[in-house]
């Protein structure tokens, strides 16, 4: 098994290049939708979040209100230290699970966000990095995702520097262009992760 740590600033585009890999056989493991699962409406997750944060973070549903968590916790780095506290030991103990139950020959690609801030790339055989100018991030999540310029400096903000990502990166993916662009990118790394793990023909 070879497992792949991928990462990038918010807006650089890793849903895509994940996307892009599954469809190449990658077995993904997601850490955003595993972060949604592990606070969903009646789980132990959720309940520790509400504990910490107040019944004021929840929808009239009672789900998670991630938009105004998200104002609270990108505003205030104790905040958001103790957010990650509950959610993160969640999230590495449901992604452990997933790669446990993979193949023995599988290339698990795991999506880390904060990879580079909490130096994980020693828990990983590769490191691909998601990169893109910050005008471009900025530009995608103001446009495609609504934020307001200051939410979006705000997050971008709260996360490593592009700089600090690229120094612990094995593979980068420029994601500035077209998706056409992207797509070639993926598959010229896909070829290299297999030969990586032994997959490829002839290794």
């Amino acid at each position: 098994m070879l497992t792949v740590g991928l990462t990038g600033g918010i807006g650089a585009g890793k849903s895509e290049a994940l996307r892009l890999l599954a469809e190449r056989g990658a077995m993904v493991v997601d850490a955003d939708r595993i972060a949604r699962e592990v606070v969903e409406p009646g789980t132990p997750g959720l309940a520790a979040v509400v504990a910490e944060f107040g019944d004021g973070i929840l929808t009239p549903e009672g789900a998670l209100d991630r938009p105004r968590l998200g104002r609270i916790v990108f505003a205030d780095p104790e905040r958001r230290r103790a957010l990650n506290a509950i959610v993160h030991p969640l999230v590495r103990a449901r992604a452990a699970e997933l790669r446990a139950a993979a193949a023995p020959d599988a290339i698990v690609v795991e999506d880390v966000p904060l990879l580079a801030e909490n130096q994980l790339q020693a828990t990983y055989d590769a490191v691909i990095v998601v990169d893109a100018s910050e005008a471009t991030r900025l530009a995608r999540l103001t446009r495609l995702r609504g934020m307001s310029e200051e939410d979006a400096r705000s997050r971008m903000a709260a996360q490593a520097s592009r700089e600090e990502r690229l120094k612990i990166a094995d593979f980068v993916l420029d994601n500035d262009g077209e998706p056409a662009d992207l797509e070639r990118q993926v598959g010229e790394l896909w070829g290299r992760l297999r030969a990586l793990a032994g997959r490829a023909p002839g290794a």
